[in-house]
């Protein structure tokens, strides 16, 4: 539920020392990725089999759909929001809404040529994710990125990893 880190704050930034992926493809990061690993927040709070997926809206933002499984109340959740490019496409500097006028910071900071693996750096060292379009991460993918985090000021030893055990 990468995309799911909004706060009530209009923030669209990056946290210092990150630098988002230039040049950036929009098209190939559409699709469904699964949520790998996260810093915790209140609004994925007892999520796990948490995945977003990306599409293209009529006026050219991209519509977010994150669904997680509730492990305190049994259901599934979803919400859907809609992201936008900070400026220039080319660059992966993004805000996401889910809440009308408030957005929150949504920035690649590494992706594999394929387009099958992400690092996603919220506004602040307090939202990260690893992304990944299968259920799981190759070691070697999972340590270049917790390096890439922790080179920017993450504390990696505090992300969730995700299970990734039932169908939807």
């Amino acid at each position: 539920m990468a995309m799911m880190m909004i706060g009530f704050n209009a923030c669209s930034s990056i946290p210092k020392g990150a630098v988002a992926v230039k040049p950036f493809d929009k098209v190939k990061y559409l699709g469904k990725w699964y949520e790998i690993a996260r810093l915790d927040f209140k609004y994925e709070k007892n999520l796990d089999n948490t995945s977003a997926e990306y599409s293209l809206n009529n006026n050219g933002t991209i519509k977010v759909d994150n669904k997680g499984y509730n492990t305190k109340n049994g259901k599934w959740q979803q919400a859907i929001g809609k992201a936008k490019f900070v400026g220039d496409e080319n660059i992966a500097m993004l805000k996401v809404s889910f809440f009308g006028p408030f957005y929150a910071g949504y920035n690649v900071v590494a992706i594999d040529k394929d387009y099958k693996y992400a690092l996603i750096a919220g506004a602040s060292l307090k939202y990260l994710w690893i992304l990944s379009r299968e259920t799981t991460i190759p070691d070697d993918i999972k340590d270049q990125y917790l390096n890439i985090a922790e080179g920017i000021g993450y504390h990696t030893n505090k992300l969730l990893w995700i299970k990734h055990d039932k169908l939807r």
